[in-house]
């Protein structure tokens, strides 16, 4: 067990934007105090304005503030907070400001520093999870020369993934498919990561085509108990960034869930893990499955399990830290239906995602049954360029993916955001490409098959037979909004053009 306080009647939260706000909320269902911290930037921030006390911790660069675990440490001391949360990002994954926090006699809500450290570091991640069987992307140990590195890519074989051994969210890795691309991929990689991470030791992995991403929710409390809550599909990203989650996946049959919830559960295990945390692998076309690396903390995406499962994993997180038993473990893995979240990010999709800075004029978000917006911002927010680029996060739940993917069309059709440029014309797009209504997906969708010209090329005929159930209900329900929309007296529309709600809301 670990020894950590069991009072906690007021958390520090060590965060911003939409996860503090998140974290606030379940602190408020629980009859706990919260203190915000914020800097200059985010004066008029929304977790500002809904934590019980807030305190400014310095300039807006995040150096400056919120990755000032001496100032956060010291705000604990002045508010009387005896517990924190880090959310994700920042020191979520630090494994000395944790001990600091544990040292300070606060309750620290998220996993032992031993664990974050070595999990942090992917090698000893890697050498840790496979003592316990688990299994591993072919690859090379951590601390090899340029030189060794390019010979032991011979050996496995093109392509390969340069990685950095510290850190993740896609900064240090390269795709190197051809030989001669290697040592720059190397050395490129190895800047990345000094500058992200101040290390820029690299490895090798074996690149898996045609491979998806997919992770596994796991809880773990101080009783010994670590239970998994299923898969998230997390195979839609761009530049190994993740812009849509669902679970459960199409890809995941019931004896692969059984056979990769073990997995995960050993991986958990083989760091004596406590806490809320998440082992993230590579699945093949064949479905073999291959252990990527492990988030000691609480994940983006952390809602779709949620909405499928009805466990709120933030509050499971702050029961554990309090040194008690988790709930009824039996319930975890009763899912039901089906999740889907997109990330809305300031960024323009039309000019390579660049990221947007501005000032939010008008925000008008999405309601209605199925639907959740996790969110930071409202009209008039500011979007900073100090920050990450999200927005919010929205997510549909329906009793079949097909609903799921029809009300996540109505939610994004609804969602108005002006004043800046955001994804939300992307996400509009995939969820009317039909390989994504196929579940035809893997870790390279996106990249190489989508655009927003045209995101895909003529299906297959068993793509159209896999999509036919979301497509016709598509169909159905736009024909509807046609009439109810555009010909209200039922008049002639046969030269009428369809133009849609997102459309009409966003000229």
């Amino acid at each position: 067990m670990i020894d950590q306080p069991t009072k906690i009647n007021k958390v520090l939260i060590a965060n911003r934007g939409e996860i503090a706000v998140r974290i606030i909320r379940a602190c408020r269902d629980l009859g706990i105090d919260t203190v915000a911290v914020y800097s200059e930037a985010d004066r008029a921030a929304l977790h500002v304005r809904f934590a019980d006390e807030a305190v400014n911790i310095g300039p807006p660069t995040p150096r400056e503030s919120y990755l000032r675990g001496d100032r956060l440490i010291e705000v604990a001391r002045r508010t009387g907070a005896d517990a924190v949360h880090p959310g994700y990002g920042f020191l979520a994954e630090n494994a000395s400001f944790a001990q600091q926090v544990i040292d300070e006699g606060l309750a620290w809500i998220g996993p032992s520093p031993h664990a974050i450290a070595t999990m942090g570091d992917k090698h000893a991640a890697r050498e840790a999870v496979r003592k316990n069987g688990v299994p591993l992307v072919p690859g090379t140990p951590a601390g090899l020369t340029d030189d060794e590195l390019v010979l032991a890519a011979e050996q496995i074989g093109f392509p390969v993934l340069v990685k950095a051994v510290a850190g993740g969210g896609g900064k240090g890795m390269r795709s190197v498919y051809d030989p001669k691309a290697l040592r720059e991929a190397i050395a490129t990689a190895r800047r990345e990561a000094l500058s992200a991470f101040s290390n820029d030791d690299v490895y090798l992995e074996k690149l898996l085509v045609g491979a998806r991403h997919i992770e596994f929710q796991v809880l773990a409390d101080t009783y010994g108990n670590t239970v998994h809550l299923g898969e998230r599909e997390c195979s839609i990203q761009r530049r190994h960034q993740k812009l849509v989650e669902e679970a459960p996946s199409t890809f995941v049959d019931a004896d692969l869930r059984e056979r990769m919830g073990r997995m995960a559960i050993a991986a958990a295990e083989a760091v004596d893990y406590v806490n809320a945390g998440t082992i993230e692998c590579l699945v093949d076309r064949d479905r073999n499955f291959y252990f990527l690396e492990m988030n000691t903390r609480l994940q983006v995406e952390h809602p779709v399990t949620e909405l499928v499962t009805g466990v709120d994993l933030v509050k499971e997180q702050i029961r554990i830290a309090r040194g008690r038993r988790m709930g009824p473990t039996e319930s975890f893995r009763e899912f039901k239906g089906w999740a889907m979240e997109c990330r809305i990010n300031a960024e323009d999709p039309y000019a390579n995602f660049m990221p947007s800075v501005g000032t939010i004029t008008t925000l008008i978000t999405p309601t209605g049954p199925g639907v959740r917006v996790d969110s930071g911002i409202y009209a008039g927010a500011e979007i900073s360029p100090y920050y990450d680029s999200m927005i919010s996060k929205l997510i549909t739940w329906g009793e079949t993916r097909s609903e799921a993917i029809l009300r996540m069309r109505r939610a994004l059709s609804e969602y108005t955001i002006m004043g800046l440029k955001h994804n939300i014309p992307f996400h509009i797009n995939l969820m009317n490409s039909v390989k994504y209504m196929a579940g035809q997906i893997d870790i390279n969708f996106v990249e190489q098959n989508f655009s927003m010209n045209t995101y895909e090329g003529e299906p297959t005929s068993e793509e159209l037979e896999n999509a036919a159930i979301a497509a016709t209900l598509y169909a159905h329900r736009r024909r509807q909004l046609a009439t109810q929309v555009i010909a209200p007296n039922k008049r002639d529309t046969s030269n009428w053009k369809w133009v849609s709600r997102w459309e009409r809301m966003n000229r």
